[in-house]
């Protein structure tokens, strides 16, 4: 995750030079400024984070010119082949949304959904044996 570290800091770097930039050229005109920042702060967390775990788990296949697509090969993980949570989260979500425009009790039942859908999607399969 070297690369992809150096690559988010590159882009840090530019949000940083074109805050300043924009700043003195736009006499501070708050709302670009804002948004310029929080793209240099966001920029620069998955920068950290990114390098962060490359001096954690060290390098990857993938970092190494000479390796083959069998070296990063293995077991995925577990998918479940069907979920009444999916349809019931977006349903929740939908609800919610409507609550915005129509009112304040909508809302509510929409986030009583929202929460079920996404409780259901935590412990759907907490019993399984791994």
């Amino acid at each position: 995750m070297k690369i992809e570290s150096y690559l988010f800091g590159g882009v840090a770097l530019f949000f940083a030079v074109t805050t300043v930039v924009y700043g003195w050229w736009s006499d501070v005109e708050p709302a670009g400024t804002a948004a310029l920042t929080v793209a240099f702060i966001m920029s620069s967390l998955v920068c950290f984070f990114l390098f962060i775990q490359y001096r954690r788990r060290g390098t990857r296949p993938e970092d190494h010119k000479d390796s083959e697509v069998q070296q990063r090969s293995g077991p995925l993980d577990f998918f479940p082949p069907r979920s009444i949570y999916p349809p019931l989260t977006a349903v929740g979500f939908s609800i919610a949304a409507l609550g915005v425009i129509y009112g304040v009790w909508i809302f509510l039942i929409g986030i009583g959904v929202l929460a079920a859908g996404v409780l259901g999607f935590i412990f759907q399969y907490e019993e399984r044996d791994g």
